[in-house]
């Protein structure tokens, strides 16, 4: 299959365009490198020895995204462009509603136009708000805490409304929980601009010393050391899981949902404590007020996605923390 992916050359996009080309697809990435560096497309090129289409392009540019449609004839899509900070999305909402929401637009009425019937969005384990049970299956309530979690809300709506109209595309709807880790080269990895969002490459950063302390944001909640838990799944899995994703497309499934995680939370402390265990040393950290719009606890129920597309997480915690260490001390400026 010919793959459309957006946001290619972003932390889940480059990791998912290895497993892509390992599995014989051809892929065309577009991303418009407002959070990501054209170093990284040459970095899977160099890991798959595959040459790869590239186009700089905003995914909300309908003509210039429709000329890509027109002259590459795809077969299938996954759509990881979009705008990603939780605490980013509270303090700007509307360019999270605009970006995000718009972005997808413009792939529906391509993809409709050009019958690419095969589609894949990147969702949030975001989208099941604050839990009220554990773990989260698929059919838990949804809700959102924050402008980053509604804008996956309303995609995911619209993804569905637009099934309900167009019942020969195969959609599926895949819903992360934290992702970390890295490729197990070294070569590509998670590289955010400025102060880290994200939990990991904040440990990374100050444990290389571009950072001189972690922050972390609560110790007060109901969690067994206080610290938020979330479910951490290694980006490599969680990039095997789109290939699966898009061979259970080709079977015309139609609409299907899936959490991509592990089934295990882990604390923040308990990440630091596996990434102080991995560099050899303790890495300072102080305790600050919690972030808006974060929850206490958050981790999957992985059972659905083993049962209909073979998903297992390959991974454990120490996998996780050794690999985005590789990255970090191989790139200690990212792709600069």
């Amino acid at each position: 299959m010919k793959i459309l992916v957006t946001g290619g050359a972003g932390y889940i996009g480059t990791h998912t365009c290895i497993e892509l080309i390992q599995a014989n697809d051809e892929i065309v990435i577009v991303d418009n490198l407002s959070n990501a560096k054209y170093e990284a497309v040459k970095r899977i090129e160099q890991i798959t020895e595959t040459k790869i289409p590239f186009y700089q392009m905003d995914v909300c540019n309908y003509n210039g995204m429709e000329q890509i449609f027109k002259e590459e004839k795809f077969d299938g899509i996954i759509h990881f462009a979009g705008l990603k900070s939780v605490p980013e999305s509270v303090k700007i909402p509307l360019q999270y509603y605009a970006n995000n929401i718009n972005s997808t637009l413009v792939l529906l009425e391509l993809a409709k136009k050009y019958h690419v019937k095969n589609f894949v969005f990147s969702s949030s384990a975001t989208v099941y708000g604050n839990p009220q049970t554990l773990p989260i299956t698929e059919d838990s309530p949804l809700s959102a805490t924050n402008p980053y979690g509604r804008t996956k809300l309303f995609i995911e709506s619209i993804l569905q409304d637009f099934y309900t109209c167009n019942p020969t595309f195969n959609i599926a709807i895949l819903r992360y929980f934290n992702p970390i880790g890295a490729h197990p080269s070294g070569l590509i990895g998670e590289d955010p601009n400025g102060i880290p969002n994200n939990l990991v490459p904040y440990v990374t950063q100050v444990a290389i010393k571009k950072l001189p302390y972690l922050k972390v944001n609560g110790n007060d909640y109901p969690t067994k050391d206080g610290t938020g838990i979330r479910d951490y799944i290694h980006v490599c899995d969680l990039a095997r899981g789109h290939v699966l994703a898009l061979n259970k497309l080709k079977t015309n499934c139609g609409l299907v949902i899936y959490n991509l995680g592990t089934g295990t939370g882990y604390s923040v402390l308990e990440i630091i404590h596996a990434f102080s265990k991995v560099v050899g040393f303790d890495i300072p950290y102080q305790i600050v007020a919690r972030r808006p719009g974060d929850i206490a606890t958050c981790y999957a129920d992985p059972t659905k996605a083993y049962q209909e597309i073979g998903f297992k997480a390959k991974y454990n915690l120490n996998d996780m923390a050794r690999d985005a260490w590789n990255w970090q001390k191989k790139n200690p400026k990212g792709y600069e």
